[in-house]
């Protein structure tokens, strides 16, 4: 009898049952997202796993830290010992307050921020949860992202190594290993170049991290992940269509952030940014300015008082809705103030004029960071006399989607891939 032999399966074939490509535990379909409850860090994860078509697929966990009063000055340690050391403050002032009327404290899970209604990352939580559905459901992708982190996901990985992929979003600084993968911007590595060495005394080299250059796992970026893209501008401009059209053009969009650890600024950058769009008005058909919660009131102060009472200017009062996405698709032009990577990042994405204020004032590797910006022509900084009705073009940043490319790569290399 002539042996019955049965045809190969195409290799990669849309519809191709599972069972010859691995089966099912090959196969991506969700994503378990841990984030800080801080947006610039959430941002960057929940962007990396749209870009990997699971934007409808990921439950989002927190690592909280308590909140409010002493608690903002204890945000050096670690997650654990916070939580253990603010029970025993909590604990101390229930005792002293005895007899008297009690003041409620500060919730754990952040109260009035939000918080509360979001799961709380527990490592041993998510294994179970990856162990018991990995018969059904496959592997689980893992993408955090933050410092608060990184005990979590790397828990998940060394706990159920074979149950998950994990994704680490902002360098960890120590033990690359203990994830899958390492996505970082390039100038995380500043510290390790020549000229960072030199500002720092033989003695403090060995206390500076990283220590080692990225190996093979560690995807380098320019600036930060987030969700814009191409769909995300065309859902934005039909969004904000009726706000948006009428605005006489070319429409210019000044978005301020505030002073950080290595880019520190006050009244002076105020006053500098207002004197300088005062000068370049005549070019521009309307401007709208937007605010962080990081801004000083002494900077907003001032330029609400220079600026809120012209015609051609609109400043965001900071209630709801967030024009952000209607000022991305619709701006011509933008003014950043150079402390924020994730808006710079973003602004960046859209191919539109960039133009960063402050960026002088900038130091360690966030100098860097506005260098290798404007060494891909990019941005250009703001001097006050520019042609706002000018458009420049250059090559698009695209991280969030070449950091996905990688992450298919890698699953490749292990024997897994996606399927949104």
């Amino acid at each position: 009898m002539r042996p019955i032999r049965l045809p190969e399966p195409p290799s990669g074939s849309p519809g191709m049952p599972e069972i010859f490509e691995g089966g099912v535990y090959s196969v991506i379909r969700r994503a378990v997202v841990i984030g800080n409850g801080f947006p610039g860090s959430e941002n960057q994860s929940i962007g990396l796993v749209r870009a990997l078509g699971l934007s409808d697929k990921h439950i989002l966990y927190r690592v909280t830290r308590p909140r409010g009063g002493i608690n903002e000055w204890l945000h050096w340690l670690p997650v654990s010992l916070h939580k253990k050391l603010h029970y025993v403050i909590r604990q101390i002032l229930l005792l002293t307050a005895r007899g008297k009327k009690l003041v409620p404290l500060p919730t754990e899970n952040g109260g009035s921020a939000g918080l509360s209604s979001v799961l709380e990352a527990d490592a041993k939580q998510i294994v179970t949860m990856a162990r018991e559905t990995y018969e059904k459901d496959g592997p689980l992708l893992v993408v955090a992202s933050g410092r608060d982190t990184i005990s979590i996901a790397s828990s998940i990985k060394r706990l159920a190594s074979d149950n998950v992929f994990v994704v680490q979003i902002q360098h960890p600084r120590s033990q690359l290993n203990r994830f899958d993968m390492v996505i970082t911007p390039h100038h995380d590595y500043y510290p390790l170049t020549p000229h960072a060495q030199e500002q720092v005394p033989q003695f403090l080299r060995r206390w500076i991290t990283p220590r080692e250059p990225p190996d093979r796992h560690v995807v380098l970026t320019v600036g930060a992940l987030h969700q814009i893209d191409s769909a995300a501008l065309r859902s934005a401009a039909s969004a904000w269509h009726e706000e948006f059209a009428p605005l006489p053009k070319p429409l210019l969009v000044v978005n301020i952030g505030g002073p950080t650890r290595h880019c520190r600024y006050g009244v002076d950058l105020a006053k500098q940014l207002t004197a300088s769009l005062q000068s370049i008005l005549v070019s521009c058909g309307s401007v709208r300015i937007s605010f962080s919660v990081r801004t000083p009131e002494k900077v907003s102060s001032i330029i609400l008082k220079e600026l809120g009472n012209n015609p051609k200017v609109y400043i965001w009062n900071g209630e709801e809705p967030n024009p952000h996405l209607g000022h991305l698709a619709w701006a011509d032009a933008f003014v950043i103030t150079a402390d924020s990577v994730s808006m710079l990042s973003e602004a960046c994405s859209t191919g539109k004029p960039v133009y960063v204020m402050g960026a002088e004032r900038c130091r360690w590797k966030l100098s860097d960071f506005h260098k290798s910006l404007r060494e891909r022509g990019v941005v250009r900084p703001f001097m006050g006399h520019e042609d706002i009705s000018e458009s420049w073009s250059y090559p698009p940043l695209n991280d969030t989607a070449e950091a996905a490319n990688r992450v298919h790569e890698a699953l490749a290399e292990r024997g897994l891939r996606l399927r949104p």
